[in-house]
This record gives structure tokens, sequence and C-alpha cells, in this order.
């Protein structure tokens, strides 16, 4: 596979994960829920300052900093690291793995890094684009945004359950975006299919040798 084609697989996933990012920071009231399919699919805006799923690093500033410098580094070192993959001639399954992985990466740092920056506040009015630096927050500041929910199950634990019964019990609960997606797809795919594509397609040769045998060699 060649190094351009992960790169276009890189570059849609980025696209399709900014642009509902896009579109739900600016239409979607912070907590707004909307229905997509029955109860189990539902867009629900959220941001977060954290990791994927909505998990967080440290307190505050500190925390928010060292984690987006963090992604920053991991995605330059991706792109060296995805060009490797590819010259060195690991299979498809592989290099799209690294692509997803790498676009998630990317996708979600592009939020913290400027997010803040062009975006008011999301809280009960509408957030809007403004000013370059006129925003919510500081360069390497801004917030994920996540809106993919999928409820899976949403129900009550039974009575008879000690300390949960009666409780709510939903699955699947985090919150997330198609970063998210893309990074735990492909890290996922890689641990459990791993023996099948952390290979290299060698080159397949077939010399074709031929032995002249004279009287002298013979002897």
């Amino acid at each position: 596979m060649k190094y351009r084609n992960a790169l276009l697989i890189v570059l849609l996933i980025i696209v399709s994960d900014q642009l509902i990012k896009l579109y739900i920071k600016t239409h979607f009231y912070y907590g707004e829920e909307v229905n997509v399919i029955g109860h189990w699919f539902r867009l629900h805006f959220i941001e977060n300052e954290g990791m994927a799923f909505g998990m967080k690093l440290g307190q505050a500033v500190t925390g928010k900093l060292v984690l987006t410098l963090f992604r920053l580094i991991a995605v330059v070192f991706g792109f060296y690291l995805l060009k490797r993959i590819v010259d060195k001639g690991y299979g498809k399954g592989a290099v799209i793995c690294g692509a997803l992985i790498l676009a998630g990466a990317l996708g979600n740092l592009i939020d913290s890094m400027f997010y803040g920056l062009i975006f008011t506040e999301s809280s009960f009015h509408l957030a809007h684009y403004v000013a370059w630096g006129q925003g919510y927050g500081k360069f390497l500041q801004g917030r994920v945004v996540d809106m993919l929910y999928f409820p899976l199950i949403d129900t009550k634990w039974p009575s008879w359950i000690p300390f949960l019964g009666g409780r709510d019990l939903v699955f699947f609960e985090p919150v997330f975006n198609i970063a998210d997606a893309a990074i735990s797809v492909g890290v996922l795919v890689l641990v459990f299919f791993q023996k099948k594509l952390i290979h290299k397609n060698y080159a397949k040769t077939t010399p074709s040798t031929t032995t002249i045998v004279t009287e002298e060699t013979r002897y």
C-alpha cells in the first residue's frame, strides 16, 4: 500500500470528524440530545478536556497542556512511523490501522489546539465563530467536541442485586467522536489480529539458475 493512500485515509477521517464537530458545535446547545435511530443512537453534545471517551489527565490547565503537547508529539512521530511502515512493506491491514490511529489523534489535536481560539463558550447559547484569539481559551487549551452516544441498553439493575439494585444501567455510556472511534478501531484490530496484520510483504522472486556441468567440473 502506498504512503499517499494512507495519507488519503487520514485526510478523509479528519475531514469527516471535523465537519460533524463544527456542525454540532455551532448548532447544538451544550447537553442537547437528538435521537437518530430509536433511542439507542443519539447525538449528544458534550465537550471534554481530556483523552478519548472523556477520560482526563491531571487537573485543569496543567493536565490539559501536558495532554495536548503529548498529542502533538505523538502525531508528528505518527507520520514518520506510518511512512516507515509503508516503506518496510508491511501489509495493507497494518498500514490502514496505523492511518486510523494517526487520524484519530490528529482529529482531537485540532480541537485542543484551535477550538479555544475560534469559538465562544458553549453553554445556554449556541457557540459561534469569533476573530482569531478571541475565543473561550488559549492556544493548546481547546476542548474536544464529542457527540456520538450509543446507549444500547438503558434500563435499571434488578432490585435483588446487592448495592446495584434499582440503579440505572446504561451500556454503552461514553459519548465519543469519529476520531475516538478511529483510534479504538485501529488499536483493537491490531491487538486481536496482530499475527495476521503485522507482517512484511516480501517480493516473490523465482530465481532460475542454470547449472552447466562440464566434464572438467565433474571430476
